[in-house]
């Protein structure tokens, strides 16, 4: 069985020493030669060499030398050599080492003393150290520290063997003793970590006696003090009180990592406003102090945590919370974004609205790469600022309009699909924002924003002057007509000479596209980048985006103008008086029309118009030829109902989410009512004394007594062997995150001793073996726990599997039990997460790994079906559920879930109903790696058959 090591020793590779070259360079007297040579040894030992017949050698030529560097490899060597027989009795030639480890323990030198000291500290062999004690108490009134800080750990090593308290009667008398007078910091630590360790009564008397002065000490002492106050706090809960004036006192200190331990232990141990509010204000402190990116994230992981359970505390404390975001770092950016958000109220939202809107100034300066993607991160915040409070809206719409025509896509997309938002919310913004729209509606350079700021034009365009004016900025956006100019073709070769601009555009791609529902479709997506115009399409490019974007072949966006401007012309017709007006609005809206689908068949185009677009030209052009009241009610009224009842069904799922968050953690109606004046003080502090009280609530509501289901446990059991097994064992599996926990009991069924008993385990995965196994002793019908930790580093199934090994009295040779396999659930490391339908569609482009699962189940219900699997993905459904209403024989919905790990796992449902009644189609998971769409998918595959199986 492997051993356990102290050493962790660097070699560069090469060929293996040789133990007779060892053995001659010790016994020569170069100096550096022997050196050389103790590390060839100390490194075959390191590698499972015996090498016994050099000890002797050693013994006669090491052990005499001076040299400081050979004295200390020689006692790292003695440290690896067996130094015990097979039975456990120390072997007769270790007593040849006792006299030179007593003589370096009084040697002049204090190195010499002081690395023998630690050497002792790992020294398991009782009969090697007795003889060694007086000399090791000596020490601890050496003259300098170095000596006094191992000989003080010496004794707590030796104490704390099998029979050390015989060895050491008053240890921690004679430790209490040197603590009082010790004046140098580390063996103070050591003096105060020994009485701690063997004698916690002396440790806290000490603490107790010296509460005033502990704010004065070592940084290292502190974090021990911290320490034995969790330790004490945990076995005598009723003293905490005294023990946290302490670690408020400690909260002054200048070392970071004591004023960490402090807040963690302050909210570890009580749940006081005044230590939960200590303990916030202390990390939002070291949030600002700190400059290593990973300390601020752990930081804001713990006020997150904070967040989720003392939320009304943490809520005082939000303008701190966000000074993070000076940090240039973005994953710090969004986690302060993302707690701030859920600390929002009435009292603080136009505080934090400033506060965001002064960021988004200062990423127009262009200085930082990165500065688009966290503008688009303060838009998302400040728009979910303004949905849940309308109020704010008016202070903010009008500054991120000037982002309308902004180069990164995904901000501008952001602040269009919250103008949208807001202006049906908020009805008194409707002509102010109309109005800023149209002015900056020409700076809109991307494909994806110019199709909603249209749509918002075409549905808030009321009055008879943003009517005209919304079409007057259309067609200057267009430019003149046509687009596309037969004349122009005879001669390409002129009019491509006369017109070569390159300007920044977009390119048009045509490729299947995931909508909103989830199905897939073909749209004409424009993406940005620099272009040569088209030599034969032309026109004037003097005018704007709109022509700009169609001259590329963007004919989902000629489609999006099409319908603007028949919603536009209705209008018109219902707030202008004057039928030749509007007459000759109509004639000049179709006139562009015919001219995009004129554009959309030409050789010249990049491609040829697709199917979609055209019919929905054509359609927009009938509707204006055949104008009557039925299709004005749709095209006016209906449009607009459809998104009140988007927006409406979308503020209600919040909402329902907000409660059910909110009835997990808020008090409950008939909620304890604290009379502090019938309390009994008996001379407690205020803190004390709120702590008292929330203990008590604990009590009260049972937080105190939460077990973990005994039924719920049972299942958590697997079999690993049979009952006809010589050896019975079973496992309990406990997943925490990153780690599994196994507590495997094993039960002897024979009427004979099991000698070397081990439990060897193998794992298949991103599964890792945390120890080795070791060897036990089992006797005849009992049973004993072993336990194994695994560690696991991505979300992925993996298997667990092993066997037991043992070997009994009448058979030499070793027996083998074959264990089952332990499979880890996927299930276990994903959990429900939301995002939005624009990130979805973001993370489904960009991520390679695609499973696509056929559909094959016994149910007949699409709804039905969707629900069970959510219920065996343990995912998050985003599709509404309006729009999974109706039997129509379609259903398409979109998942998505979070792993513990940070990945994101997608799936999309798509599934149609057979004239059989059968259900077919597909379900498809995408995932940044791998392993979670494999093990997603096998899950999916497994459980879809029906409830069932």
């Amino acid at each position: 069985m492997d051993k356990s090591s102290t050493l962790l020793v660097h070699y560069d590779k090469g060929t293996p020493a040789v133990a007779n070259e060892i053995k001659e360079a010790l016994e020569g007297n170069d100096v550096e030669a022997k050196v050389d040579a103790m590390k060839k040894a100390i490194m075959l030992l390191l590698n499972g060499e015996t090498i016994p017949h050099l000890f002797i050698t050693i013994i006669r030529y090491v052990l005499p030398s001076e040299d400081h560097t050979i004295q200390k490899l020689l006692l790292l060597y003695l440290e690896l050599i067996e130094k015990t027989d097979s039975k456990g009795k120390v072997l007769p030639e270790m007593i040849l080492i006792c006299q030179n480890l007593r003589n370096n323990l009084m040697h002049p030198n204090e190195y010499i003393r002081g690395v023998t000291l630690r050497f002792l500290c790992r020294l398991k062999e009782t009969e090697i150290v007795e003889p060694l004690t007086p000399s090791v108490l000596q020490n601890l009134e050496h003259r300098h520290p170095y000596v006094r800080r191992n000989a003080i750990l010496a004794v707590m090593s030796i104490y704390k063997l099998p029979n050390g308290e015989q060895l050491f009667v008053d240890a921690p008398e004679m430790i209490e003793k040197a603590l009082s007078t010790e004046q140098d910091p580390s063996a103070k630590r050591n003096a105060f970590l020994m009485l701690f360790t063997c004698a916690e009564d002396r440790a806290v008397n000490y603490l107790l006696s010296n509460v005033d002065k502990v704010s004065e000490w070592n940084e290292s002492l502190q974090m021990v003090v911290l320490e034995l106050i969790r330790s004490v706090c945990k076995t005598k809960p009723a003293q905490k009180g005294k023990y946290i004036k302490i670690i408020i006192s400690l909260l002054s200190a200048t070392s970071s990592a004591v004023i960490y331990e402090c807040a963690g232990t302050l909210v570890s141990l009580s749940s006081a406003p005044t230590a939960i509010r200590a303990a916030a204000n202390t990390y939002c402190q070291l949030l600002q102090s700190q400059s290593d990116n990973n300390v601020k994230l752990i930081l804001l992981d713990r006020l997150n945590e904070l967040k989720s359970l003392h939320r009304d505390i943490m809520v005082e404390l939000i303008i701190d919370v966000l000074r993070a975001l000076s940090s240039p770092n973005l994953d710090i950016r969004r986690k302060t974004l993302d707690i701030s958000l859920d600390l929002i109220t009435h009292h603080n939202i136009n505080e934090v609205v400033q506060m965001l809107k002064k960021e988004v100034v200062k990423t127009q300066s262009g200085e930082l790469e990165k500065n688009g993607e966290y503008r688009q991160m303060l838009i998302q915040a400040i728009h979910a600022c303004a949905v849940k409070f309308p109020e704010v809206a008016s202070t903010v719409v009008h500054l991120l309009m000037d982002f309308l025509g902004d180069s990164n896509v995904a901000s501008a997309l952001d602040v269009v699909v919250f103008v949208r938002e807001i202006i049906e919310t908020n009805p008194k913004l409707r002509v102010s924002i109309i109005t800023r729209l149209l002015d900056t509606f020409y700076q809109i350079r991307a494909g994806k924003v110019c199709p909603c700021a249209l749509w918002i034009i075409g549905e808030y365009c009321l009055s008879l002057s943003e009517v005209e004016s919304g079409i007057s900025t259309i067609k200057q956006c267009l430019g003149e007509l046509p687009f596309y100019s037969v004349s122009e073709e005879s001669e390409p070769t002129e009019t491509s000479k006369k017109i070569q601009p390159t300007s920044s555009a977009m390119v048009s791609s045509r490729k299947p596209v995931i909508l909103a529902d989830g199905t897939y479709a073909t749209q004409s997506a424009a993406s940005e980048t620099t272009f040569s115009s088209p030599t034969v399409v032309q026109g004037l490019l003097t005018s704007g985006n709109l022509r700009a974007l169609l001259l590329t072949g963007d004919f989902f966006l000629g489609a999006v103008v099409a319908c603007t401007l028949t919603k536009l012309v209705l209008r018109l017709e219902e707030v202008q008086s004057s039928k030749t007006e509007v007459n000759k609005t109509a004639t000049q809206a179709l006139l562009i029309m015919v001219s995009m689908l004129q554009l959309g068949q030409s050789p010249a185009s990049p491609h040829p118009i697709d199917n979609d677009s055209y019919e929905r030209i054509a359609l927009c052009i009938k509707l204006l030829c055949h104008r009557n009241d039925e299709l004005k009610k749709i095209w006016l009224e209906s449009c607009r109902q459809s998104f009140v009842k988007m927006i409406s069904e979308k503020q209600l799922r919040e909402m329902e989410e907000l409660k059910a968050k909110t009835q997990t953690t808020h008090a409950q109606p008939d909620d304890l009512i604290d009379f502090f004046h019938l309390k009994s003080r008996k001379g407690m502090s205020q803190i004390e004394l709120e702590d008292q009280v929330q203990d008590d609530l604990k009590r009260a509501t049972g937080e105190f007594t939460k077990d973990e289901n005994d039924a719920n446990k049972l299942n958590r059991i697997l079999q690993l062997t049979g009952f006809s097994d010589p050896v019975y064992a079973e496992a309990y599996v406990t997943v925490h995150h990153y780690d599994i926990a196994l507590e495997v009991t094993v039960i002897n069924r024979t009427k004979e001793t099991l000698q070397n008993l081990c439990l060897e385990l193998a794992t298949m995965g991103d599964l890792k073996l945390v120890e080795r196994p070791q060897n036990y002793s089992l006797a005849p019908e009992t049973s004993m726990q072993i336990k194994a930790n695994i560690k696991v580093s991505s979300t992925e199934t993996g298997v667990i599997f092993g066997n037991i090994v043992y070997e009994t009295s009448n058979v030499m040779e070793r027996n083998v039990v074959v264990l089952n396999d332990i499979h880890i659930d996927i299930m276990d490391y994903i959990s429900p997460a939301i995002c939005s339908e624009v990130a979805f569609r973001t993370m489904w482009a960009e991520f390679e790994w695609e499973n696509k699962v056929a559909v094959n189940t016994t149910i007949q219900n699409g709804r039905e079906f969707l629900e069970h699997i959510i219920k065996s993905t343990n995912m998050k459904c985003l599709t509404a559920p309006s729009a999974l209403e109706g039997e129509c024989g379609f259903l398409a919905a979109n998942l998505y879930a979070k792993s513990v790990f940070g990945e994101d796992a997608l799936v999309n449902v798509s599934i149609e109903k057979q004239t059989d009644g059968t259900l077919s189609g597909y379900i498809r998971i995408r995932s940044k790696t791998q392993g979670i769409a494999l093990s997603l998918g096998d899950k999916i595959t497994l459980k879809q058959k029906g409830s069932s199986s």
